[in-house]
């Protein structure tokens, strides 16, 4: 049986079907960037879902977002639980011929990508990271089947580089096959155009090409 669709935002394909992408927010909750690169995603072909692991909060300032932040480091079973759902609710829109789905994380959506990709191998084919990792967790890929491709600020105080090195090691030691770019001048949310003091323009676009890219690539394997 279908399982219902969760809190999120849908966006379809013209053609109705098409791979799917899930899109994992980040700490700002489920907004209108999000809610864009699922539009966009539809548009290149894809089915996208983005779910709403706020339920319906969004933080417009930083101080909002590090609260509901701290309530998903509270809940992290559950939270993990949610993106689990979701993973499977969108396989369920997609063409049966589709041997998985893709996930696209950004910053603390980024953490719940690579904890889903290893949890779910079967239905993970490929992981698109926006300046986000998983810390200095060290978690076990090997059970991982995806592809991994990451973009990342040259200058981010949330997600240190010596964080980024540990992600791409900890990949490589799982023989996965792994692509990190580092945008020189940026800083964290550097492809959300509503962070004005973030947004670089020409980073985000050239971070997008190479989205699309890979996601199309991975998709025809």
């Amino acid at each position: 049986m279908p399982h219902p669709q969760p809190d999120g935002f849908l966006t379809l394909p013209a053609t109705g079907t098409g791979p799917g992408v899930l899109v994992l927010h980040a700490w700002w909750g489920l907004n209108d960037t999000i809610k864009a690169v699922c539009t966009r995603l539809a548009d290149a072909g894809f089915v996208a879902f983005a779910p709403d692991l706020y339920h319906g909060k969004v933080a417009a300032t930083i101080a909002e977002a590090e609260v509901l932040g701290r309530t998903v480091d509270a809940n992290y079973l559950q939270v993990k639980a949610e993106v689990a759902e979701a993973a499977q609710f969108l396989h369920e829109q997609t063409a049966p011929s589709d041997r998985g789905v893709a996930v696209i994380g950004f910053s603390l959506g980024a953490f719940f990508a690579l904890s889903l990709a290893a949890a779910d191998p079967e239905r993970i084919r490929s992981v698109v990271l926006f300046y986000g990792s998983e810390g200095t967790m060290g978690s076990d890929f090997s059970n991982s089947r995806a592809d991994y491709l990451g973009h990342f600020a040259e200058n981010d105080e949330y997600e240190p580089q010596s964080n980024v090195d540990l992600l791409a090691e900890a990949l490589g030691r799982a023989g996965r096959p792994v692509t990190f770019h580092s945008y020189p001048d940026t800083g964290h949310w550097f492809f959300e155009p509503d962070v004005s003091q973030a947004y670089n323009p020409a980073a985000a676009s050239l971070a997008w090409e190479r989205t699309l890219t890979f996601l199309h690539h991975s998709s025809t394997l």
